[in-house]
């Protein structure tokens, strides 16, 4: 395939956000496109023909035999030094020779996150008018440049990645790996960050009697090519949706920017479709990354209190589990039809009492830093960090904290889906203090002269004669940021002629080493030995473990980050106590919940096991065969309760039941909250 040249590449010019406080715009030249253009190609339906990069391969071959049974219309694959036909499809070595043959309408990328983005760049040199990508561990800094691809085109639209993908169920269109059996056609448009909490927002409305028109994953990654605000127009402008729901979690900003798009909805719309919606991460431990690779709070970003309020007075109805939705929704419409008002709060609302995520200090003494390192990051020591920025030539010592400090943070702005600079002279970030500077990805002058430069110094009140070094030190870090696949760079540094970085905290993407090899010297300066044990031996076996502080007594396994983080939430919001989060992937296994229940069990804190299963691709009587497995070879001697919904719900909970093993196994949420609770409390 053929990349973008340099040339090209520096006439790029970003769109950048025009609602957002304190916010810098660094441009070029006037717009020519516009991504926004691309909105009409979520539009799906029985028109659409679908093809599949990556195909043939196991799971796409699977996906695809499923999706033309379903009634989707597939026209091929593409898969390089590859030609011929696969399920009687034919199978290009290009997605410009698929489009010489056969009409495409959109692509469904089902390779490796490695190579998702060469994929996604092939598509979009293509104009292929919709791509969605499925893929788990694309790095950071490859989405970076395909978003810097993205915004100057009007062809082409992205849904993903790390996502299930999007499915018109009216219009019995599947792109992605959702779970059939969940999706009934009808009126509820669907769009949520995580695919199990979709899937239960699916199954719950079908229940219900109402059925979905069209689902949109705006998927669990720090950049997202759909978000919520995106899907939120879709389905105001289509007849066939009446009532929308929006499942939100911890990170980034798409929550607040729907809050404030609900908000106007309201104001304009005379009798508007009623809107729900759910905020997972409520009870997150702060300065962690919670399964999803996005599912972490950046300097300044809102958290997921403050999500829940913004939605809430914007007017969408809050439910604290996802498999309320169904009933509460069919109230909403019935008020909707009697012109009454679609505020409909009781019984349904989340509790209140949320706490306040903490900032992680830049204390070289603090040391919760090495407790930090997940699947998804690494943070390296301070010294560490600073070492690095000395090898950059920048002045850098440890010091206490002082008065004269401020506060820089080189990240991803996850709204403007560039890099961006932060500036505060406030540890927390606070917003009325905090200027935010997102950059052109191919950014290359950041000199003393160059407008951001001169912003974020104007912002700082820093005098003139530090500009210089202020240009020093945000080249360093740009450097760093892009040399070592960094995602989160934040230092402290004295605000005097001397501008010296007093601490630093560096954050960098392990997705590039896990899933493309690269960045190996930065990964080798993680130290297993100082990580909490439990955590690491979770993450040989490819599950993502949590160990909560306090006096937790309830351990809960969990397929899907979302729904892990919603069952602690959940949990906690009826008064227990969850000793830690555990989600052991959306494709867990009898042997991957054998060996969740050898951790859970290894902490002396745990007095009852919550399992809480939505099948979706984990099919919940090969869940039930962990358990029963587990029970026989660990000896498991304490209250289980088992929750079991979705994909073969029915023969796992059979399987249970005829166990004779003491197991409890509820179908509903809260009826096995309530009773875990009871017995952890004995």
């Amino acid at each position: 395939m053929t990349r973008l040249c340099s040339a090209a590449a520096q006439a790029r010019t970003p769109r950048w956000l025009t609602s957002r406080r304190h916010v810098a715009r660094f441009s070029a030249s006037a717009r020519t496109h516009d991504y926004a253009d691309t909105l009409p190609n979520l539009r799906i339906g029985a028109h659409t023909n679908v093809l599949f990069q990556g195909f043939p391969g196991r799971q796409s071959t699977a996906n695809v035999r499923e999706s033309l049974a379903w009634g989707t219309k597939v026209v091929g694959g593409v898969k390089q030094n590859a030609r011929g036909e696969n399920l009687g499809l034919p199978v290009f070595q290009s997605v410009r020779e698929a489009q010489q043959n056969v009409r495409v309408d959109a692509s469904a990328v089902y390779v490796p996150g490695g190579s998702a983005a060469a994929a996604i760049e092939e598509a979009i040199e293509a104009e292929v008018p919709l791509i969605v990508a499925v893929a788990e561990h694309v790095p950071i800094h490859d989405m970076l440049r395909v978003h810097s691809m993205l915004k100057t085109q009007s062809k082409t639209r992205l849904v993903g990645a790390n996502c299930p993908g999007i499915i018109s169920v009216t219009g019995r269109c599947r792109i992605g790996f959702q779970p059939l059996p969940c999706f009934s056609p009808g009126k509820i448009g669907i769009v949520a960050k995580s695919g199990t909490l979709s899937y239960e927002a699916a199954a719950s409305t079908t229940r219900a009697g109402l059925g979905q028109t069209l689902c949109i994953s705006m998927g669990g990654d720090v950049l997202a090519g759909t978000n919520f605000v995106d899907a939120l127009r879709t389905f105001e402008s289509d007849p066939e949706t009446e009532g929308i729901v929006l499942v939100g979690e911890i990170g980034g900003t798409a929550e607040m920017d729907a809050a404030s798009w609900i908000r106007d909805y309201h104001r304009r719309a005379t009798n508007p479709k009623p809107i729900m919606a759910l905020v997972g991460g409520q009870h997150a431990p702060s300065g962690r990354v919670m399964g999803h690779a996005g599912a972490w709070t950046s300097p300044g970003e809102p958290d997921a209190k403050a999500k829940y309020q913004a939605l809430e007075s914007a007017g969408a109805v809050m439910v604290n589990h996802p498999e309320k939705f169904g009933e509460a929704m069919k109230t909403l419409l019935k008020n909707r039809a009697l012109g009454q008002s679609a505020n409909f709060t009781k019984g349904v609302s989340q509790q209140r009492g949320f706490h306040t995520m903490r900032r992680v200090s830049l204390d070289p003494c603090h040391k919760a830093v090495q407790q930090q390192q997940q699947i998804r990051s690494l943070y390296v020591k301070s010294f560490q960090a600073l070492d690095m920025l000395r090898a950059k030539s920048v002045a850098a010592n440890e010091a206490a904290p002082s008065d004269a400090d401020f506060f820089l943070t080189l990240t991803v702005d996850r709204t403007a889906l560039s890099p961006c600079v932060l500036a505060s002279s406030t540890a927390d970030f606070e917003p009325e203090k905090t200027g935010r500077f997102p950059f052109a990805y191919e950014h290359t002058s950041l000199d003393s002269a160059s407008p951001l430069i001169k912003a974020v110094a104007s912002h700082l009140r820093l005098p003139s004669t530090a500009q210089e070094k202020l240009a020093q030190i945000v080249q360093a870090l740009w450097q760093i940021f892009t040399e070592k696949e960094a995602y989160l760079l934040e230092i402290r540094a004295n605000a005097t002629d001397v501008l010296e970085v007093r601490a630093a905290r560096f954050g960098f993407d392990d997705a590039a080493f896990r899933s493309s090899g690269r960045q190996e010297d930065i990964q080798s300066l993680r130290d297993p030995a100082e990580e909490v044990p439990e955590e690491v031996l979770a993450e040989k076996d490819g599950i993502v473990y949590v160990k909560l502080d306090g006096e937790g007594s309830i351990g809960t396994l969990v397929n899907g980050a979302g729904l892990a983080m919603n069952t602690v939430d959940a949990l906690t919001m009826h008064g227990g106590h969850c000793a830690n989060f555990l989600d052991t992937g959306g494709k867990a296994t009898s042997a991957t919940v054998k060996a969740s229940f050898q951790i859970i069990l290894s902490d002396p804190r745990v007095k009852a096991i919550f399992v809480n299963i939505f099948g979706g691709l984990t099919r919940c009587d090969m869940i039930a065969e962990g358990i029963l497995l587990a029970f026989q070879d660990l000896d498991v001697r304490i209250p289980l309760v088992v929750r079991l919904r979705g994909t073969n719900e029915r023969e796992g909970q059979r399987m249970i039941a005829e166990s004779g093993l003491p197991l409890e196994a509820f179908d509903e949420f809260e009826a096995a909250a309530k009773r875990v609770i009871e017995l952890a409390q004995r």
